[in-house]
């Protein structure tokens, strides 16, 4: 970002904004004799998607590379059908590849760099950067079809260069070792959002998979998590909140100077499970200016294993009369999930969920632009803000430090019990 100041690269964001708003929209798009069929909604939503670059907040296919060939990519081919390839046309957990990328005209990816919970307190470090050291070759090997992002600008750079602006999500705490150097350095390779937890407590946060009840007991973050949120201020970095417990959602909502994101997580009215946000974190998430980008995933959908892209926009639906659509986005998770909704199969099938938002007869362009992108580059570009603010306010680097299985374990080496050892 050097050489730009939040001045110019603001007002070329809010021209770019208005140029998108005054090609397709903001006319009503639905209940019009124009937009009677189905044909006629899609053709409407390529030009939107044309125009505004649709960011999905949540796609695992890294781990899928790790897990089928070893992060190898030599051989992995990923500008052909995988469903055509073995071992990933014989998986479930398979839906992506850049010919369905560019068939659902994806403009943006958030890609996680995850790792199981089982390496916390081991290898989760290592592990974790050899998965973002994945994405960017990935990125590299594709450079025609991708571009590496890490700003709001830079999405918009590469959507207008015709590639998918390519993003790294960290999913999962126990990826930083208990440790705000890690995600510092975490940040400088390009990381922009840490996942509070995955699906086990942190020893400085709790995880919805864990938690029981309402999970209040002792708050979500301790004195350290707290300091994580404000260190991924401080950074410029999205602090996303799928995943966590609800305890842990209201503890960084009540820390954050900058919005949060649910990065793929539906409506919990809609579904009652751990993993969806109830109405009073809504309420909560849009005063603090922050997005759920409402996933895919048909047990989060329908809490059972079939659903349909109706049921999907029904989660949409209930966020946007709850909150308001500057609210919401979309985070498929698709990669990391084995049971998607029909119509929604796999990544080329995103202007579905659009077309069926636009045959209700209650939606308008602008309303899709903002729920396809417009809405996520809002939040990001004021994490920036809160970045900038800070720095300019001389705010330091946190030097906290947690005594855990990370740092004092069995796997963990005690520096004060080394000896120096003179060079002869």
């Amino acid at each position: 970002m050097k050489g730009w100041h939040n001045s110019a690269w603001a007002v070329t964001i809010v021209f770019a904004v208005g140029s998108w708003i005054g090609r397709v929209g903001p006319r009503p798009a639905g209940g019009q004799s124009s937009l009677s069929s189905s044909r006629e909604r899609l053709e409407t939503v390529r030009q939107v998607l044309a125009e505004v670059p649709l960011i999905d907040g949540h796609n695992d296919l890294p781990w899928n590379i790790r897990n089928f060939v070893h992060n190898q990519l030599a051989e992995f081919e990923f500008d052909t059908d995988l469903r055509q390839v073995v071992p990933w046309s014989k998986s479930a957990w398979s839906q992506t590849d850049l010919l369905r990328l560019r068939q659902g005209m994806v403009g943006g990816q958030f890609w996680a760099a995850y790792v199981p919970c089982e390496s916390q307190h081991l290898n989760a470090v290592q592990l974790t950067l050899e998965q973002v050291d994945l994405i960017k070759r990935l990125i590299e090997k594709y450079s025609q079809h991708m571009q590496f992002a890490a700003s709001s600008r830079e999405i918009l750079e590469a959507h207008g260069n015709g590639r998918i602006a390519s993003l790294i999500g960290v999913e999962g705490g126990h990826s930083l070792g208990s440790s705000l150097a890690v995600l510092r350095t975490l940040y400088q390779l390009g990381v922009r959002y840490l996942t509070l937890t995955h699906t086990c407590n942190t020893p400085w946060a709790k995880s919805s998979s864990v938690e029981q009840g309402d999970g209040e007991s002792g708050g979500g973050l301790t004195h350290f998590g707290r300091s994580v949120v404000r260190e991924m201020n401080r950074l410029g970095m999205l602090i996303d909140l799928s995943h966590t417990a609800r305890a842990t959602m209201r503890d960084a909502l009540g820390v954050s100077k900058a919005p949060l994101i649910f990065s793929h997580s539906s409506a919990f009215a809609i579904c009652n499970s751990t993993r969806n946000v109830p109405d009073d974190i809504l309420k909560q998430l849009a005063a603090n200016g922050g997005l759920v980008m409402v996933t895919f995933y048909n047990y989060f959908v329908k809490c059972g294993p079939q659903a349909t892209v109706s049921d999907v926009a029904e989660h949409i639906y209930y966020v946007r009369n709850l909150i308001g659509v500057d609210h919401i986005g979309v985070g498929g998770d698709f990669d990391g999930i084995n049971k998607t909704p029909r119509g929604l199969e796999d990544v080329s099938r995103y202007p579905e969920l659009f077309a069926e938002l636009l045959r209700s007869g209650k939606w308008n362009v602008l309303d899709l632009k903002k729920v396809a992108g417009l809405n996520l580059l809002r939040v990001l570009r004021k994490v920036e803000s809160v970045r900038d603010d800070m720095r300019t306010a001389g705010v330091m680097p946190a030097e906290e430090f947690l005594d855990s299985p990370d740092t004092t374990g069995s796997c963990a080496l005690d520096i004060n019990a080394v000896q120096r050892v003179m060079e002869v």
